[in-house]
């Protein structure tokens, strides 16, 4: 187990939730229950917010997990372990997935490579190159989710570890 990170459950329908807790247990190999709690932000959905242990790489299974279930809201986080980079994931059904790699101090770090094609779809008159970077640091997920995000501060976090 070298890997840590959270599973932020944002909105689900309830009818959703136990399916969201299998997908989970799939990917950690453990059994998966989540602290469910009335979403204020969006009235009827779901929040739940889950600390994990398991291999490196368990965000980016758990978001392929997770992600195209229509009305559903999350974020996963990975701390960097050894050999990887830290990550965030961050889905919405109207924008699809987010991931980006973030730095020690939460910031998003944009590759090289990933910084040339905005600057040369840009250049090309696709883009601009301010929305463009726009995208890149995940700021239209950032404001659909902060919504969900301001409604959930301060609820508690628990933690699960995976086994083998």
């Amino acid at each position: 187990m070298s890997a840590h990170g959270v599973i932020y459950v944002h909105s689900a329908p309830p009818a959703l939730c136990p399916h969201v807790e299998w997908a989970a247990a799939g990917v950690l190999g453990v059994p998966v229950t989540l602290p469910w709690v009335s979403q204020p932000a969006a009235p009827g959905m779901m929040r739940a917010e889950l600390g994990w242990q398991g291999r490196a790489g368990s965000a980016g299974a758990l978001t392929s997990a997770l992600a195209g279930w229509n009305r559903l809201r999350f974020e996963v986080t990975e701390e960097a372990s050894p050999g990887c980079d830290a990550v965030r994931y961050s889905y919405t059904p109207s924008l699809g997935t987010f991931t980006a790699v973030t730095g020690g101090n939460g910031d998003i770090v944009i590759p090289e490579n990933r910084l040339r094609a905005a600057m040369a779809l840009a250049t090309a008159g696709g883009a601009s190159l301010e929305g463009e970077l726009t995208r890149l640091l995940g700021e239209p997920w950032d404001a659909e989710l902060e919504p969900f995000r301001y409604a959930g501060a301060g609820a508690p976090v628990r933690w699960l570890h995976a086994t083998g």
